[in-house]
């Protein structure tokens, strides 16, 4: 049989001189610490600009690198076009972003700590025999290592998958290995265990309940989750890293919350039940009136981690927009949802963090009964394409058995609330074929069929709109 010439599509142009013109924004972010001896968070500077780097970094080696991935045989058709077989999409791209994201984190490093010890070099220096001794803040840097560590680990393991194609039952423990130098770590500087019980609780359980070895449990499903939550939306353009992208920066505005402005003012917490105060003015009086320090701290662990998220997911984002020209493989899901994990964990709001996963978690409750075995599960639960129309439409299981007393129940109930759509035999009436259990699929059974682009927005306006209720 004659070769088929194999085409590609052409790289998105790039805006060269605004991207240019960011170049030297991002190095004034990187020396402004330099040219002021003191200014307030001087290391925050240096992230933005480490992210502004990173942004033009995933931008320019995305599509230069994409050639290369092509020849080594990670590349794909794209699902959901009529070119799915003629034109070969390089995949595993996630790669390069996570490449790109743990090496500026590494040469943040010393910025980041350099910057702590001069901050409190003040406070924490004694004198002995005319030598200054400095507090190096040894537990900080363990814990960045140990995040790092993790995402690295996460990083290989994604690669793996996307190379050997794991099936989805051997999928679920990679994110809980990837976790453990960060639960080891943990454990070994004593981490707290406590947890803060919800309003309506309090009464009866108090305000913080000792989990003890169960949060290390709840740790490594909470990395499980957050990981494989974002994998299982793959398949339309965008729809991976636009979920990342949106949680990342629902996460820095939340950390933006507690951080020291060169404001002075409190804002009463009494409304809430709460005799505290958040407190705006000064560094490091931000957050609560009690252990403000503390909490700061946290939040800019946060923000160091995320500022570069967001800056390397844009970036890939315009590559694999609609219709994609790259994608991201399970490198990109394994490390985003392990950078999640890491600031959820370390940062200690792993429960306002789950806030912002509202749209995975209803995606993961309507998917149980396909996940558990009640519904067939197709290995693709994509939605349907129609090359005519193109638009997309809910893809179906097909029930080739009769189903169970459960299955139908479970089933009949689904489609009662408007979840799933059923096709039913014209003559006895059974139970033929159901829609696919996934919000993909629900916005299509709700909304009608549209195409990929479009659908891939109601994605997004969810993930905003579960970010602001959150």
């Amino acid at each position: 049989m004659p070769s088929q010439k194999m085409h590609s599509l052409p790289p998105r142009p790039l805006p060269r001189i605004l991207l240019l013109g960011l170049v030297p924004v991002a190095a004034w972010f990187v020396v402004r610490p330099l040219l002021d001896p003191v200014p307030a968070l001087p290391a925050l500077y240096t992230s933005v600009g480490f992210s502004i780097f990173a942004f033009l970094s995933t931008l320019y080696l995305v599509p230069a690198l994409g050639h290369t991935f092509v020849k080594a045989g990670l590349k794909g058709g794209d699902l959901l076009k009529p070119y799915r077989h003629e034109i070969p999409i390089p995949e595993s791209q996630g790669l390069v972003c996570a490449s790109i994201y743990i090496l500026l984190l590494m040469l943040f490093i010393p910025f980041a700590f350099s910057n702590f010890i001069m901050n409190f070099a003040s406070e924490n220096t004694s004198y002995s025999e005319g030598i200054s001794v400095v507090q190096f803040p040894h537990y900080q840097l363990s814990v960045y290592l140990s995040s790092l560590l993790s995402l690295l680990i996460a990083t290989m393991l994604g690669f793996l998958d996307d190379v050997f194609d794991i099936r989805w039952r051997h999928k679920l423990p990679i994110p809980i290995i990837a976790s453990i130098p960060l639960l080891m770590v943990y454990y070994a500087e004593r981490g707290n265990t406590h947890v803060v019980v919800p309003l309506p609780l309090r009464s009866i359980l108090g305000t913080l309940v000792n989990l003890g070895p169960l949060y290390y449990l709840y740790m490594s499903l909470l990395s499980t989750f957050a990981t494989n939550s974002i994998n299982i939306l793959a398949g339309i353009n965008g729809s991976e890293v636009s979920q990342a992208l949106i949680i990342a920066v629902s996460v820095i505005l939340n950390d933006l919350l507690y951080l020291p402005w060169p404001m002075d003012f409190r804002i009463p917490l009494h409304l809430l039940g709460n005799k505290a105060e958040v407190e705006f003015g000064g560094v490091w009086s931000a957050g609560m009136a009690y252990g403000s320090r503390e909490l700061v701290e946290r939040h800019l662990f946060s923000l160091y981690f995320m500022m570069p998220l967001v800056a390397v997911c844009l970036g890939f984002l315009y590559h694999n927009w609609y219709p994609a020209r790259a994608f991201p493989g399970d490198t990109l899901c394994y490390v985003t949802g392990m950078a999640f994990a890491v600031v959820g964990i370390q940062a200690h709001f792993s429960k306002t963090l789950l806030l912002f996963f509202i749209p995975q978690i209803f995606n993961f409750i309507i998917s149980c009964p396909q996940l558990f075995g009640l519904v067939p599960c197709p290995r693709h639960r994509v939605p349907r394409y129609d090359a005519d129309t193109n638009l997309l439409y809910p893809s179906t299981a097909e029930l080739v058995k009769e189903p169970s007393k459960i299955t139908m129940l479970t089933l009949k109930t689904m489609a009662a609330l408007g979840l799933t759509e059923l096709q039913l035999h014209p003559k006895t009436g059974a139970i033929q074929k159901a829609s696919n259990l996934t919000i993909l699929n629900f916005f299509l059974v709700r909304l009608g069929p549209m195409n990929e682009k479009r659908l891939v927005q109601v994605l997004m306006c969810s993930q905003v709109a579960g970010s602001v209720v959150a």
